[in-house]
């Protein structure tokens, strides 16, 4: 069976993944009796995951002509002689309007129906909600025919508490497991010193053949020593000597001599510069692993914005980035903030616009996708609330353009979420995106 890109916009795509099949018509009949029966509906209808009976009705109220589908035997046919071609233009007004995202553009969508009467279409790559225009005569058709919930889903959510309380349940009885077992061996070990005490006092009160300075006695005395010692290590509280001369020495025993002086001194500078008297705050510049002074952060994304303004190419602008000063990470946050620093509204289409100086700012990175990642986070902390809003997008089109892949962005979102900036508001915006990357892959698998 032939198959097509889903979507006008995407019909030059060779990668694209969401397909579905050519449509196939057949002309019935005579007279005042004929009609086009479109063969493969059920078909088309599965790839764009949206009933037949939808698209079937929309061709009727846009040919102005009855339609009817049959759920028993699956014909779908409308009253009339139409070409294939016009059916085919219809349908792709049908995808714009009732199928693809108004944000990403992606197919993937869900029909949604409001309390107040009204069908959006909900988003499970960006999160994004498209409120439909409710002026076509489909949409009564859809409020009183609305789409069924998908029983797979329920399936599959059932499924994975079922395992996440037999994990629980098990985790439970491990730890049952392993108090039971500490208990164990604690019985064990007071059960072996009341034996060891009584053995040590039916020695001392024995008789003079045992006093006696022999060799036996000393082979007899060796395990009440033993035990002894066991006692005396129970009883023993073990404490670190935290001076600067026993720092020295440990220092000395576990590093290489050079080492060693290098860390000696740094310790003795810190020591030194605690004595010191504090001096003015105004004069100081904070410096931590990772990140720029402030200062010196704001001097180079002053020097990437001049830079850019003198419309250079993304092979000069690699090269620019190479002279820049400071690590890579930093210099990736500054171009960043320079490319995107005054965006509000339409962050992501400015990432399209802009996408060769990403890619630029990549290739200067030695491909490492987590200095770009990182580069993202640290602009939304900066950014603007709306401009926050578009990042699942802006890592939608990246992820569409081959820029980031998917393994990357799951392990970057992980230890976002699990790090000690997890309460930002930019995992929120791409959790949807990082669960639509994870139930894809899981489908995927399946087929």
């Amino acid at each position: 069976m032939a198959l097509q890109n889903i979507g006008a916009g995407n019909r030059d795509d060779a990668f694209y993944r969401y397909k579905m099949p050519k449509m196939i018509t057949k002309i019935e009949g005579r007279g005042n009796g004929i009609k086009t029966n479109i063969v493969n509906m059920v078909d088309i209808a599965k790839a764009l995951a949206r009933p037949a009976a939808y698209t079937t009705k929309y061709f009727g109220c846009e040919l102005g002509a009855q339609s009817k589908f049959d759920e028993k035997t699956g014909t779908s046919v409308v009253n009339g002689a139409h070409d294939t071609s016009k059916l085919a233009g219809l349908l792709e007004i049908f995808i714009k309007k009732y199928v693809q995202c108004y944000g990403c553009g992606n197919p993937e969508t869900e029909i949604l129906i409001t309390k107040t009467q009204m069908i959006q279409l909900k988003c499970a790559a960006c999160g994004f909600v498209s409120d439909v225009d409710m002026r076509d005569k489909i949409t009564t058709f859809i409020l009183k025919n609305p789409p069924e919930v998908k029983k797979s889903a329920k399936d599959k959510k059932a499924m994975r508490r079922a395992e996440k309380e037999r994990l629980k349940e098990g985790e439970a009885a491990d730890e049952e497991q392993k108090k039971l077992t500490k208990k164990d061996a604690s019985k064990q070990k007071k059960s072996s010193k009341e034996g060891a005490s009584k053995s040590i006092k039916k020695k001392n009160h024995g008789s003079d053949e045992e006093h006696s300075p022999t060799g036996s006695q000393a082979g007899d005395n060796e395990p009440v020593q033993v035990v002894e010692e066991e006692d005396d290590e129970d009883d023993v509280q073990w404490q670190t000597d935290t001076s600067m001369e026993a720092a020295q020495k440990r220092i000395k025993e576990q590093l290489s001599a050079v080492t060693a002086d290098m860390v000696i001194l740094s310790t003795e500078e810190n020591s030194t510069r605690k004595k010191s008297p504090p001096c003015n705050p105004e004069h100081v510049v904070k410096e931590t692993n990772g990140t720029l002074a402030a200062d010196s952060h704001e001097t180079l994304v002053k020097d990437l914005k001049e830079y850019l303004k003198t419309g250079s190419t993304a092979s000069q602008l690699k090269n620019h980035l190479s002279s820049c000063s400071g690590t890579t990470q930093e210099v990736g946050n500054a171009l960043f903030e320079a490319l995107f620093g005054d965006v509000q509204k339409g962050f992501a289409k400015e990432v399209i616009k802009k996408k060769n100086y990403v890619v630029a700012a990549l290739a200067y990175a030695d491909g490492s996708q987590e200095v770009l990642l990182h580069a993202i986070e640290s602009f939304c902390g900066k950014a603007s609330s709306d401009a926050v809003k578009e990042v699942a997008i802006a890592l939608k089109h990246l992820y569409d353009a081959d820029v980031l892949e998917e393994e990357a962005i799951v392990e970057w979102y992980k230890k976002g979420t699990t790090g000690n900036n997890q309460s930002a508001p930019i995992w929120k915006h791409v959790k949807p995106f990082v669960e639509w990357l994870q139930s894809a892959e899981s489908e995927s698998e399946e087929e």
